[in-house]
């Protein structure tokens, strides 16, 4: 009988020992997919995922998902700190009738999206839909023809929302598309374009951003709008240029929103080079270059000058 016991217990002890070394393989720091790859596979570089799906789960938290070459690696729902990287290669998404990449993790999170090309097939529904995080980080990507936003941004809490050296464009719906129901959402973009959108940025419920070094151009109505839709929208836009849109360069509309301009191109808008909508503000050092538009200068902006 202890013979017997003995042998069960070894053999309860075999078993825990092997769900627990499978699982600690499945959750590697660094996992791989490539286009000719098997989500059948462990993820790693000799027998890489064919999708960011089949390798998250493979991923632990704060680990990262790197693309090995050009494939389509379709749509993912990220709910936890991770990197996905197709630096290097074209790794793209090709989003039709769906959300490229949703982001619903902790508000402890951080999560990076670097080098990924997100193609909407012009009936996609939006290529990022950041639900809650604490960090996202988007850099080198395109973003481009979705009948909604490029990034929309519907947070309950405080959000940073780093964009860098990124394109979105030819979207039906915003290019950053910003709200939060509580907290701030806090954006930073440099070196980036929002071309052909709705807006380039629409800045409302609760959210600052600060823009450098930004192309907005083509959209069909502003460059660039602030607007007081559940929460106070404040753009702050410096050594960038707002042209050939539809509608206002760039305009701050109702309930105390806020444009600040600094050094900035404003020309050969539909509508005004900078236009002060009803309830809102535009500030300007008096530094700007207000020429070629529907209306130019800004005679209701405040500061050292009117452009």
């Amino acid at each position: 009988m202890n013979k017997f016991r003995f042998t069960l217990k070894f053999v309860a002890i075999a078993i825990f020992t092997f769900a627990f070394t499978s699982m600690a393989h499945a959750q590697a720091s660094r996992t791989w997919v490539s286009g000719v790859g098997d989500d059948a596979n462990p993820c790693s570089r000799t027998a890489p995922c064919k999708t960011w799906a089949g390798a998250i789960s493979k991923t632990a938290a704060c680990g990262e998902i790197d693309a090995l070459d050009p494939g389509g690696y379709g749509a993912v729902t990220i709910t936890k700190s991770i990197t996905l990287d197709g630096t290097g290669t074209f790794a793209s998404i090709l989003a039709s009738l769906t959300t490229g990449i949703t982001i619903n993790a902790a508000a402890t999170d951080v999560i990076t999206i670097r080098g990924i090309s997100i193609n909407g097939f012009c009936n996609g529904l939006r290529a990022m839909n950041i639900l809650q995080a604490q960090t996202v980080n988007i850099e080198d990507c395109v973003m481009f023809r979705f009948a909604g936003p490029g990034v929309r941004v519907s947070e309950t809490s405080d959000l940073f929302l780093n964009v860098r050296n990124t394109v979105i464009r030819d979207n039906t719906g915003a290019g950053l598309d910003l709200t939060t129901s509580g907290g701030l959402v806090k954006v930073s973009a440099v070196n980036s374009s929002f071309n052909g959108n709705q807006h380039g940025i629409h800045a409302k419920g609760n959210s600052r951003v600060t823009a450098e070094h930004c192309m907005f151009a083509r959209n069909v109505n502003d460059g660039v709008r602030a607007e007081g839709i559940g929460g106070v929208g404040v753009v702050n836009l410096s050594n960038s240029v707002s042209t050939n849109n539809g509608g206002a360069g760039v305009q701050a509309l109702t309930g105390g929103s806020v444009v600040r301009i600094s050094n900035c191109d404003l020309i050969q808008n539909g509508g005004n080079g900078a236009l002060v909508g009803a309830g809102g503000e535009v500030d300007t050092l008096g530094n700007n270059k207000v020429f070629g538009n529907g209306t130019n200068g800004c005679p209701s902006c405040t500061g050292v000058g009117p452009a």
